[in-house]
């Protein structure tokens, strides 16, 4: 995911810093977009955007955030890509939460049109106008939500996804013709469970978890997903999923 926002804020012209710890994800960045990330965050960056884009982990989140907030300048707009963690709950480490909204980007990002902006208690007008910008300038569209659990596309998408599992698991129809029907039938760009192997099994089964514990049992994880994860079967990028990945 941060390799594509990475990619989209190049193509919109704009110059482009990223930290990645990770050398096979670093080496990535630097063959889809010439740039060479730094290994870790320096102490100050002069920047007007910052985008976190790690895993969703709130522990992980606030820990890359702090450092983030330290490192840019007052005027930076910080956002978190999150697809389903509370903006508010994040922001609760932070100094200046006026200044950080949620731009939930989506896969593949250079393909997507989409940024979900998620707009927290405390996040001010003027973020919210600046990001809006900044969506713009990228060649995006964007929605405006509250923070709330699983935002809307989260939430919606999360609830078509657990569904069309819960069909394989009691053998309604094959994955394929799941997909097939819904893309067909209902112009869906890609169907629900290609779209859980591109997402991750493990990333959906997360979600699934918070959204849970949030709002019920209705976003309570299939047994399917869960033994699937269980095998290893992530998806893309384990090669299986609900297909076979190449």
């Amino acid at each position: 995911m941060g390799v594509g926002i990475a990619e989209v804020l190049q193509q919109a012209g704009a110059t482009v810093t990223v930290v990645e710890p990770s050398a096979i994800v670093a080496a990535k960045v630097e063959e889809r977009t010439g740039l060479r990330p730094l290994e870790v965050l320096p102490p100050s960056i002069d920047v007007e955007l910052a985008i976190e884009a790690v895993p969703e982990d709130m522990t992980l989140k606030q820990k890359v955030l702090q450092g983030v907030e330290l490192a840019v300048p007052e005027t930076c707009v910080v956002a978190t890509n999150t697809s389903s963690l509370s903006i508010d709950a994040i922001a609760e480490s932070l100094v200046r939460p006026a200044r950080f909204i949620g731009m939930h980007f989506f896969n593949p990002v250079p393909k997507s049109l989409l940024v979900e902006l998620v707009v927290g208690g405390h996040t001010a007008d003027e973020t919210v106008a600046r990001a809006k910008s900044w969506v713009e300038r990228m060649g995006k569209e964007q929605i405006s939500v509250k923070d709330s659990p699983g935002f809307a596309t989260s939430r919606l998408g999360l609830a078509i996804g657990l569904e069309a599992i819960r069909m394989v698991q009691d053998n309604v129809a094959s994955a394929d013709d799941i997909d097939k029907g819904m893309v067909l039938g209902y112009k869906f760009p890609i169907g629900p469970l290609k779209l859980t192997d591109l997402v991750g099994l493990d990333v959906r089964l997360a979600i699934a978890e918070h959204l849970a514990a949030e709002l019920g049992p209705r976003f309570d994880p299939p047994p399917l997903l869960r033994q699937m994860v269980a095998a290893g079967e992530l998806g893309k990028k384990s090669g299986k999923g609900f297909y076979e990945w190449s």
